[in-house]
């Protein structure tokens, strides 16, 4: 009796988010049954949600060991794999899971969400109509499924199935964060906020719908609008596409260039355009940051951000300070050297606004930032000393600016593609 206590009181502690509470009491139950599958399981869960992903890793390997026929273990593991952002291996563990068990909806489901990360959407779509067809109401294999039918331009039929899913759980905050993200794809903010507002209600702490609320409130800026829905495409191509795009980008600006330098009867219509695509490129970098810095004047925006989004809006700040003053002073003062300074301000803004994105690599953005901020001080301050614009350090800060834009696209592109 006492036994089966302590195990209710895990799964309370367990559903309250109290899992250094619930860890306590399950360790006390492996030091009477250190081989039991069950605490096992349950334990590695808890470490999982405690982002400890060796631990969980290392306890459910114990398990699986033990019971290697036991397919809810392996479902365990991947979960660990999605969590270390390893889709592939957690695909395999998944389908180990189903392998041993055909007829779990909740395995179908999982698997059509790996597929939909991946961007195997004809896959998750099908997997996950596979998990509807063994339990019609299972949330996940919902939610996957209307997410999945956007990807596929398939709105009224995505609608439909979170609707669905809604009449279901009405108050399930993942269902109002999902239906939110969708509503927002199609370019509805103002519903999409009401659905992040119920998710947030029913689960404050959500980061899902919490960052969702952030789009929606800056997709009311008209331009912010216009880059959501960039994003978006973008995100939806696998990663030979997204490489595709940007290098395509990138030969047709160079062909611009070239063609205005030698047609000079081109260079007044061509040049503006130059020049706007340019902007264009910079600012799908930049508007995320700057964006957030004017959200921190919105009273529900600022409570919002997490502490590394609002220091990264407020060095892309200062970094776009730095820029205007030191083109003011180029101008009011004559002086060239000034414009290795704006030159700087400008060039910071791009790595300062990605320098704590997540990647592979730990600090990667950061340390790249830091680097390139050391040189470009340098940089300027050998030009103040020397009055040379075009010295060694600046022209390799330069190099690094330009070596940066693919740097952080392989990184992002390769974190997008799992």
């Amino acid at each position: 009796m006492n036994e089966d206590y302590r195990l209710s009181k895990v799964e309370i502690l367990f559903q309250q988010k109290k899992f250094k509470e619930a860890e306590k009491v399950l360790s006390d139950l492996l030091s009477e049954d250190s081989n039991n599958i069950h605490y096992l399981s349950l334990l590695a869960e808890i470490y999982l949600r405690q982002d400890k992903n060796d631990l969980a890793n290392s306890i459910i390997n114990r398990a699986i060991g033990l019971s290697p026929d036991t397919p809810n273990l392996f479902y365990i593991k991947c979960l660990i794999s999605i969590q270390q952002e390893r889709l592939s291996d957690a695909e395999n563990h998944i389908n180990q899971a189903i392998k041993m068990d055909p007829y779990d909806a909740d395995y179908f489901a999982l698997l059509a969400k790996i597929k939909l990360d991946r961007k195997q959407f004809d896959d998750a779509l099908e997997t996950a109509n596979q998990a509807l067809a063994i339990d019609a109401e299972n949330l996940l294999a919902l939610n996957t499924r209307s997410t999945t039918l956007i990807k596929l331009n398939r709105t009224e039929e995505s609608f439909e199935t979170i609707e669905g899913a809604l009449r279901n759980d009405p108050n399930n905050a993942y269902t109002h964060a999902n239906y939110g993200w969708v509503l927002l794809e199609k370019g509805e903010h103002k519903k999409a906020r009401e659905h992040f507002k119920e998710a947030l209600l029913n689960d404050p702490t959500f980061g899902y719908a919490q960052s969702g609320m952030i789009e929606a409130l800056k997709a009311t800026n008209p331009v912010y609008r216009l880059f959501l829905t960039y994003s978006f495409w973008m995100s939806n191509l696998t990663s030979k596409y997204q490489w595709g795009v940007i290098i395509g980008f990138y030969i047709g600006f160079r062909l611009l260039r070239a063609l205005a330098r030698n047609n000079e009867a081109l260079q007044p219509y061509l040049t503006p355009l130059i020049i706007v695509l340019a902007l264009m490129a910079f600012s799908t970098w930049v508007i995320t940051p700057i964006s957030n810095l004017f959200l921190r004047f919105n009273k529900y925006g600022q409570l919002l951000l997490d502490k590394k989004e609002k220091m990264s809006s407020n060095f892309v700040a200062s970094s776009l300070g730095l820029f205007a003053v030191g083109l003011f002073l180029y101008f009011a003062l004559s002086d060239d050297r000034f414009l290795t300074i704006a030159v700087f301000g400008f060039a910071m803004m791009l790595p300062l606004s990605l320098m704590f994105s997540p990647s592979k690599y730990k600090n990667a953005f950061m340390n790249y930032s830091l680097a390139m901020a050391f040189v470009g001080i340098i940089g300027i301050g050998l030009t103040f000393i020397t009055g040379e614009v075009f010295n060694m350090m600046t022209v390799v800060f330069i190099f690094g600016f330009i070596g940066f834009q693919f740097f952080a696209n392989y990184l992002l592109i390769k974190a997008s593609n799992q």
